[in-house]
């Protein structure tokens, strides 16, 4: 029985060990953090490599967004194309499980008959980690208001509202 809780407590050990690291550029490839790349004048790609669950990490990619248009001297941005890359439970954790089966037989032998029945149950628990998430954003630049469309953004409003946050 000790062996299960050992590998069950080393494994929450070591899923603790990955979390979203703070917002700031990817240092080497395969590490946490943003990157960008320009297409032309006022189009960029932006791609934001994290851990753990989509929605801070997409948060991250919009903050990086929202500081490169501001840098380029724009006002808004808007997002054209949008690719976020993880499960929504990436985050990690326990997941319990529980199984219930039924089963019965019969036997006609030399003896006599018998017949049988069972219910069995079971519990299951998976400790599970972070795992890699990222987005990218395609992202057109402007200056000026910001058009009325969903996908359009206030760099500044954004940028204040997300560092807020995080």
């Amino acid at each position: 029985m000790k062996t299960p809780v050992l590998f069950a407590v080393a494994a929450l050990a070591l899923s603790g060990c990955m979390t979203l690291a703070p917002y700031g550029p990817q240092t080497s490839r395969g590490s946490q953090g943003y990157s960008e790349y320009r297409i032309d004048s006022q189009r960029w790609r932006v791609t934001y490599n994290g851990v753990g669950a989509p929605g801070p990490v997409a948060d991250m990619a919009l903050l990086r967004a929202a500081d490169l248009t501001l840098e380029q001297g724009h006002d808004w941005f808007e997002v054209t194309q949008r690719l976020v890359d993880g499960r929504p439970d990436s985050a990690g954790g326990f997941r319990p499980s529980l199984g219930v089966g039924y089963g019965g037989g019969r036997y006609r032998g030399p003896y006599g008959s018998y017949s049988s029945s069972g219910v069995g149950v079971g519990v299951g628990l998976n400790v599970q980690g972070p795992s890699p998430t990222s987005t990218a954003l395609e992202i057109v630049m402007g200056r000026g208001e910001p058009p009325s469309r969903p996908e359009a953004y206030d760099a500044r409003g954004l940028q204040q509202s997300l560092r807020a946050r995080y």
